[in-house]
């Protein structure tokens, strides 16, 4: 066993059962919770490293419970979904997951994907120590508070969305592609849609932008991806 726990959180048994199954032979300890309010009374019981959760839950749905995750820890999400339009991935991501998996998927690949999400958040907290703050005029970026403030005020982020003012802004000028944004920011390319990249960014300029509709931050390259202009 590794030590860390994995919450799957799975209204229907079958998937339950050969997830945990599979994530068990993996060396991983794992719980599972039925209902979204089954999930948070298991979260508030003990230590959970790990969550995998349906979008289509009883009682909780899968995007409440995982705002409320992320209004009370960092816990890495992974969400499981039949769905595959393009605005449910994004709701999802958006709400706070980590990665996105569709439904039918292949227990061994989720495996796969765990480890790689930890991996990244372990590389980025291995990270920590060399961030600093940064300032610019009428902007500032504190990663240890995780705290953004315009002109003194401070303005509330998405997890994402401070990665992503973050690498940007580590980087002034520096132009980054769609892609390599969703790979630093999300761990990924592979399965996540470009369009997310863009819908962050346009969220971005509406919080920290005097006009958002001619941004003087978050500029883009056109045909490439985008730059923080310092």
């Amino acid at each position: 066993m590794n030590g860390k726990t994995i919450l799957v959180v799975e209204d229907e048994a079958s998937i339950a059962e050969v997830v945990t199954l599979y994530l068990k032979r993996a060396g991983f300890d794992a719980q599972v919770a039925s209902d979204g309010r089954k999930a948070m009374n298991a979260f508030e019981r003990g230590q959970i490293d790990f969550v995998i959760l349906d979008l289509m839950l009883p009682e909780v749905d899968g995007l409440a419970l995982t705002r409320w995750l992320r209004d009370r820890s960092d816990v890495p999400i992974i969400m499981l979904t039949a769905r595959r339009e393009e605005a449910d991935r994004i709701a999802g991501l958006e709400s706070g997951a980590d990665d996105y998996v569709v439904k039918p998927f292949s227990p061994q690949e989720l495996v796969s994907r765990v480890r790689a999400v930890m991996r990244r958040l372990g590389r980025e907290q291995a990270e920590v120590g060399n961030e600093r703050s940064l300032s610019f005029e009428n902007l500032s970026i504190d990663p240890l508070s995780r705290t953004v403030k315009v002109k003194d005020a401070e303005v509330e982020l998405t997890a994402k969305e401070f990665d992503m003012l973050y690498l940007l802004a580590r980087h002034p000028k520096q132009v980054f592609t769609r892609e390599q944004l969703l790979e630093r920011v999300w761990g990924g390319s592979q399965y996540i849609d470009p369009g997310t990249v863009t819908v962050h960014v346009r969220r971005l300029r509406e919080k920290i932008e005097d006009d958002a509709s001619k941004p003087a931050r978050l500029l883009t390259v056109w045909g490439v991806g985008y730059k923080f202009e310092p």
